[in-house]
């Protein structure tokens, strides 16, 4: 049976000294990482549990880590809760998991403990764990469920999916196969655990038995020092991450692996990324929430098949169908229905222990992304299903609008919307933050666009709505901009 922790004992005892978690704070050995994840875990298994769920509203440390690990050892549930989320934001999340114990900091327990109930301050539950065992003696079930994550889309209502251990230990396959990592990596981990990218990044790392450099929070001067001043062989990222190291504007002959998730790189960055750090390699992968891991983009192809995401990950198969589900052709778009072991066990709904599987009979699943497959095998994404503007009978994906707008370089961030038309059914309209006008960005597009994908029209706004996960809230902007319309 698969555990994301089997691994931790073998390197305790061949390399019990190495280095298995590195903070600013504070470093652990393989061996006191491998004793302290089997205290947790008994610490745990003690615990009264009807639904053996247990929320984790901590900074990025080693506690975080050492509760989701410690979590999985035992066979329980680990959420991640955002310390960012709002009183609401939270209350819906912990009503959706039904945890049984929530880690937190002093600051927070005080703060909710009459509002959140099974609250429960960290260092109280650490001095209770340093108690137990560092023995392991207990037996788990088969592929038991181990991850509960929350995806809230366009709409900022949160749903709940959970995810077996077997899909993670699985995944960890594409780690060696499609970016070459083992023990020997050193891997920053410069984002938020809460973040799935991030924490799987982690999590990975020591499965593998590499060694995990964790920021407590995203700086990118610390990042530029840490690459300058540690034995780093590879970063996890997001495209944000990359903007803003670009804007320190320092220039890095190093080589390192970048692994990059969670949105399209634009070329334009990708561009500049190589200019400053030309000994960097590239990989840029495409996956969701729900699906894990689908393609990879790694150099030189990123150079060569840049507007793509690349081809299927290790142990993915990928299908294009259209609307009747038969397979499409080359270069024919149609829905993306992905097929591996990586993927959720399902949804479930809030007081229902029932899971609900995204997968058909044929264990192929969709979260409704458009796109299609070139003459090479290579995957480009035109854009979500549910974004898809329809003006005239013409469908027009916002995705594609965007990544031209945004390589305009007075433009910071766009969204394009349908907005409701009379005539047409949708209008094409973008909404802009950043210091330029509607004349130069049409002007722009003509040299990118078809005439029907340039905006009708424009806004311009000083920052933009997003969901709990920082995304753009598509259906909260539109409201945003219809309200606009309606006052003029």
């Amino acid at each position: 049976m698969a555990n994301i922790t089997e691994t931790y004992q073998k390197f305790a005892t061949l390399s019990p000294n190495k280095i298995a978690i590195h903070t600013s704070i504070q470093q652990i050995t393989y061996n006191e990482w491998h004793q302290l994840i089997n205290q947790t875990a008994n610490w745990l298994h003690t615990q009264p549990s009807d639904t053996k769920t247990i929320g984790i509203l901590l900074p990025n440390g080693i506690p975080f880590l050492q509760m989701f690990a410690g979590a999985c050892k035992a066979g329980w549930i680990a959420a991640p809760f955002d310390m960012k989320w709002n009183l609401a934001d939270l209350e819906k999340r912990v009503k959706l998991s039904n945890p049984s114990i929530i880690v937190t900091t002093s600051e927070i327990y005080n703060k909710f403990n009459s509002q959140i109930p099974n609250l429960k301050p960290m260092d109280e539950c650490l001095q209770e764990i340093a108690n137990y065992d560092s023995l392991s003696s207990i037996e788990l079930e088969e592929n038991l469920p181990f991850y509960v994550g929350f995806t809230s889309g366009t709409t900022g209502s949160p749903k709940a999916f959970i995810r077996s251990q077997d899909s993670w230990v699985a995944s960890f396959d594409c780690n060696r196969f499609d970016f070459g990592l083992d023990e020997s990596d050193q891997t920053l981990i410069p984002g938020a655990l809460i973040h799935s990218h991030f924490l799987y990044g982690a999590i990975s790392s020591l499965y593998l038995g590499g060694t995990v450099y964790l920021l407590e929070k995203f700086s990118p001067k610390t990042v530029l020092q840490m690459i300058d001043s540690s034995p780093l062989s590879t970063i996890y990222v997001v495209p944000t991450m990359i903007e803003a190291l670009l804007r320190e504007g320092i220039q890095v002959n190093k080589s390192i692996k970048i692994l990059s998730s969670g949105a399209k790189w634009t070329e334009k960055s990708k561009i500049e990324f190589r200019q400053l750090f030309p000994e960097m390699t590239i990989y840029e992968f495409f996956g969701a929430s729900e699906l894990s891991f689908i393609t990879v983009l790694s150099d030189p192809d990123g150079i060569e098949k840049v507007k793509t995401v690349g081809k299927p990950c290790y142990g993915v198969e990928i299908q294009i169908r259209r609307q009747n589900q038969e397979l499409a052709k080359a270069n024919e778009t149609g829905k993306i229905y992905v097929r591996s072991k990586y993927i959720i066990n399902g949804y479930f709904e809030e007081n229902e222990r029932v899971i609900h599987s995204i997968q058909d009979e044929d264990g192929w699943a969709t979260v409704h992304d458009m796109g299609y497959i070139d003459e090479e095998g290579f995957l480009t994404i035109n854009g979500r299903e549910k974004n898809m503007i329809l003006y005239g009978g013409i469908n027009i994906f916002p995705e594609e609008i965007e990544k031209v707008i945004s390589l305009h370089p007075s433009v910071e961030e766009v969204a394009v919307i349908g907005l409701s038309d009379q005539y047409w059914g949708q209008i094409v309209t973008a909404v802009i933050t950043g210091q330029c006008t509607s004349f130069e960005l049409k002007k722009f597009c003509k040299t990118y666009l078809s005439s029907y994908k340039i905006p009708r029209k424009w806004f311009f706004q000083n920052e933009m709505p997003y969901t709990t996960s920082g995304k753009i809230a598509r259906a909260e902007l539109i409201k945003q901009i219809e309200l606009q319309v309606t006052k003029h």
